[in-house]
């Protein structure tokens, strides 16, 4: 807040945020409103899940924004009577890997663009971007085709070699917008001394884009972990399905829903994603916003 010469706050720059009227309209209104938004989907999920049969049916007599008799059955049922924590392994380990090999693939090309400065650099660069805006709705049936042939079909490297199609493209464009902001000279040292270039990027490069690498990881995770057309197209057997697509095709019959444990299964199946982004959201916030500025 400005101060005038005569010691009265100066109406400019943040100044009309100290009154507290315009405080609640401007500032904690629409935090509440984007709170609000937020978490009610959580909230819904949760005491969908621990409610019973009875109040989920009948909201004449219950209400449907509270739970009056709790229960556990629908965990219970998702846990030991269905292929849940089959499918919650899978996710995993296809998020893990996938994300491993977009992150190989996509430091490896934002390196070389941004460093090697080879002619036509940027145009690379761009089109690598604009293969992210390929949707997967086009990508599924040639891929099919070609992991038919490999016999990769209904596997877990089916989904861990098919999703870096669309991770590495935009992992690449963060990666080199984080590239960029380190200093040229530093490398140039390096060189001047003697090391190779895999050594400059493993020594000097790859330490100081850790936020940078952590950011384009979260992404990717995410993504993978949410993944559903590739999913619900190259895995067929129950046991092997991931999260997304087994809940849905394994606890919807027909026209009956099993609210219970598809709420159970989204609410838990959501927890991983939300941990990583609890530990390390300081670092994905400071790296995308390096991204975007520079």
């Amino acid at each position: 807040m400005a101060i005038k010469s005569d010691g009265i706050a100066d109406e400019g720059g943040m100044g009309y945020l100290e009154r507290l009227p315009r405080r609640v309209v401007t500032v904690y209104l629409p935090l509440a409103v984007f709170v609000f938004v937020l978490l009610f989907p959580f909230y819904w999920m949760a005491v969908t899940s621990v409610k019973s049969n009875a109040e989920l049916y009948n909201y004449k007599d219950f209400n449907p924004l509270w739970v009056a008799e709790p229960t556990l059955r629908h965990i219970q049922f998702l846990l030991f009577e269905t292929s849940y924590p089959n499918w919650l392994w899978n996710t995993m380990v296809i998020a893990v890997g996938s994300t491993v090999l977009a992150l190989v693939c996509s430091v490896l090309a934002a390196y070389a663009i941004e460093r090697l400065r080879f002619t036509g650099a940027r145009v690379v660069g761009l089109a690598i971007f604009l293969a992210y805006l390929v949707p997967p709705s086009i990508l599924f049936i040639p891929l099919a085709v070609q992991l038919g042939q490999l016999g990769l079909l209904n596997s877990q490297w089916a989904l861990i070699l098919t999703y870096p199609t669309f991770l590495v493209p935009f992992c690449t464009w963060l990666l080199m917008g984080y590239f960029r902001s380190i200093p040229f000279e530093l490398e140039e040292c390096a060189i001047i001394d003697g090391a190779s270039r895999l050594q400059i990027l493993r020594r000097i490069t790859l330490p100081l884009a850790v936020p940078g690498l952590i950011s384009a990881g979260i992404f990717a995770f995410t993504l993978s972990w949410n993944e559903f057309i590739y999913a619900l197209t190259f895995i067929s057997d129950s046991e092997r399905k991931t999260v997304p697509v087994g809940v849905l095709t394994e606890l919807v019959q027909g026209d009956t829903y099993q609210w219970g444990a598809l709420m159970s299964g989204a609410l838990l199946g959501s927890l991983p994603v939300v941990l990583l982004y609890s530990f390390f959201v300081e670092h994905y916030v400071s790296s995308m916003t390096g991204a975007v500025k520079e």
